[in-house]
């Protein structure tokens, strides 16, 4: 019997999956009976987080730009869980630069725009466009469904602050991806569903003053603080648990609209 549309017994792909929301979504999923691939770079904890989730969870050094890295990592999960069913994507860069510095005279780097657009676009390109081999092997649930794909956008694709030119854009793509992805997809039983979270509690975020913190928790107006990552991680839970869920963005930010 098919596992798709409950995460108990359920095999996920999730990349970024070393820390923040990808490790927040790890656990949950875990918790409700799934096996899960961590997918994180070759520097990242994403060894140690296997090893403390237990037997089912492993970890696959992944660069997601790379065609050989996301393939192997596939593979990998299909050799030691069996058929894929889920792919959560939430490997990505930001990057705080204006795009002129008129105090210095210095435009902001080309080369910098580019690698945010590589990484963050390209990279969860790169891993859909590789798994939907994976789901298409399935056996189709009632629906004819065979895999979930969720990716993650941010609410500055559409509240883009001062300096967030080259993640803003990014953002903004993978949003803008979700509807041709998913309308490419559907005749093999893919959802394809984006999820634009607003300020959450992830290393970034924990890394800043308290100060900061709080003036950014203030922002959001309810419930007034940051987003917790496993808030993330339930959106993942209820997008894969309901078949409806097709083609969306979701922004899941209590609320909160950036002023620049």
């Amino acid at each position: 019997m098919s596992r798709i549309g409950t995460l108990k017994n359920s095999v996920s792909l999730i990349t970024g999956g070393a820390s923040g929301l990808g490790k927040a979504t790890a656990e949950r999923f875990i918790r409700q009976g799934g096996r899960v691939v961590i997918c994180d770079l070759p520097k990242s904890d994403g060894k140690n987080v296997a090893e403390s989730l237990g037997k089912d969870c492993a970890f696959a050094p992944t660069d997601v730009t790379s065609e050989s890295d996301v393939s192997a990592a596939l593979e990998m999960t299909k050799d030691k869980f069996g058929p894929l069913d889920n792919v959560i994507n939430c490997a990505g860069i930001g990057v705080a630069v204006r795009t002129y510095n008129f105090a210095k005279s210095q435009p902001h780097p080309q080369d910098l725009f580019n690698k945010v657009l590589l990484t963050n676009v390209a990279g969860t390109f790169n891993v859909v466009r590789l798994a939907a081999r994976y789901f298409n092997e399935n056996e189709g649930n009632a629906d004819e469904q065979r895999g979930v794909v969720i990716n993650t956008s941010s609410i500055a694709a559409f509240d883009g602050q001062i300096g967030q030119a080259a993640y803003a854009a990014s953002k903004g793509a993978i949003a803008a991806m979700t509807l041709p992805l998913a309308r490419d997809l559907h005749v093999r039983g893919i959802r394809v569903v984006t999820i634009a979270p607003g300020l959450f509690l992830t290393p970034l975020l924990e890394s800043l003053p308290e100060k900061v913190r709080t003036t950014l928790a203030s922002l959001t107006p309810f419930p007034r603080r940051l987003g917790h990552p496993d808030e993330y991680a339930h959106m993942c839970q209820a997008i894969i648990e309901n078949p409806m869920m097709n083609g969306e963005v979701v922004r899941v930010d209590g609320a909160i609209r950036m002023m620049p």
